[in-house]
């Protein structure tokens, strides 16, 4: 391959998220054989049933692993790319919208062995359309009343998972049987098996859910960009959305859609979650997801300034993110010490993307190019 061939390849919008995933897959692989003696790349298939249960063979392996956790985080970085791109802010509620959804799909199938309370597909359907409000309230407030979207988005972030509790409420009765009061925040549970499918796996498949689900998300998103003049708009509005208005795009509608999008994302990933763990948790699913997908978005090599956006590239960074994760787990870094790890990315990112910091990568090839030439 020529000079010229490399540089174009380097200077390709992919080239952040291509790099960072194959020094993460690299760092990832190392790591495995010198603590486990076992191969990173390689995908087994083992036998997941409990003593007495039928046995239940599934595809086994880190890269599996990956793929299998960092779905939700794609569908999420999906959304998200949309936001960045025509508002030039991020949606850090979408955490808090993921335990909302959990909180109403758990709460309208009921906790019986015996029967679901409600349809679980019409279930599923409530959540999502409760994720799909949320973006639609976001999307108001930074479109039509023109609130910065950290500040509109912080609204849902905070009160969020004090509404998702509030849904996951539970009736507290005396010995006598009469109700005392409401217990908020409790975790309630989906007692039958079916529900877990989405989260885990579907009868006779050997491949997880949600690693489906993620492809058929990103996939119809795909497609309604590319036979919709949509992320035109979005490029244009991101851009300018003073031109945009001038040229005839309704701005505050392409703004406002974003969210609606971010918040059907956010119901996706969040019926996903609530089904991993076949519950709802309103403290926990989908905490500091916000964090992780506004990093993918950066990481994908997309500008948090606005305007040009690529889906590939979110969901490269998202991929690498959870590869990071899942290496630093296994080296033993705590849970609570990893935002630490990936603030240092953040740290590089920006310093990559900083316009100051790119004339004076410009200033050193100019130096060098002289030098040469005396």
């Amino acid at each position: 391959m020529s000079k010229g061939k490399i540089k174009s390849l380097l200077k390709s919008p992919m080239a952040l998220p291509i790099c960072a995933l194959i020094a993460v897959v690299i760092l990832s692989a190392i790591v495995t054989k010198i603590k486990y003696g076992s191969n990173f790349f390689s995908i087994n298939i083992k036998d997941i049933a409990l003593p007495g249960e039928e046995s239940k063979f599934v595809l086994y392996g880190s890269i599996i692993d990956i793929l299998n956790r960092s779905s939700e985080l794609i569908i999420l970085a999906t959304g998200m790319t949309l936001v960045v791109a025509a508002s030039r802010g991020t949606d850090i509620s979408v955490g808090s919208v993921m335990a909302i959804t959990g909180s109403i799909i758990v709460r309208s199938l009921g906790e019986s062995y015996d029967a679901y309370a409600m349809l679980p597909a019409f279930a599923i359907l409530l959540g999502i359309l409760g994720a799909v409000a949320c973006g639609a309230f976001n999307g108001f407030l930074v479109a039509k009343l023109n609130i910065q979207p950290m500040v509109a988005t912080l609204i849902l972030y905070t009160a969020g998972r004090g509404i998702a509790q509030l849904i996951s409420s539970r009736p507290i009765f005396d010995a006598a049987g009469a109700k005392i009061g409401e217990a908020t925040g409790v975790i309630l549970y989906v007692r039958k098996e079916s529900f877990r499918w989405i989260g885990n796996f579907l009868p006779h498949s050997i491949v997880p859910t949600p690693i489906f689900i993620a492809i058929l998300f990103v996939v119809l998103i795909c497609l309604f960009l590319r036979f919709t003049a949509f992320p035109t708009y979005v490029k244009t509005v991101g851009i300018n959305s003073k031109a945009g208005r001038l040229v005839g795009i309704n701005a505050v509608f392409i703004i406002f859609m974003t969210y609606v999008i971010c918040g059907l994302s956010s119901g996706v990933a969040g019926t996903i979650a609530c089904s991993r763990i076949y519950s709802s948790d309103a403290n926990n699913i989908g905490l500091n997801m916000e964090l992780d997908a506004i990093l993918a978005v950066a990481l994908g090599g997309n500008s948090l300034a606005g305007g040009k956006f690529n889906i590939a590239g979110s969901i490269i960074g998202a991929i690498t993110i959870q590869a990071l994760s899942t290496s630093l787990y296994s080296i033993g870094v705590p849970a609570n010490q990893l935002p630490v790890y990936k603030a240092i990315v953040v740290i590089l990112i920006v310093l990559f993307q900083s316009p100051r910091f790119k004339v004076f990568l410009n200033r050193i090839k100019t130096r060098k190019a002289s030098k040469a030439a005396a």
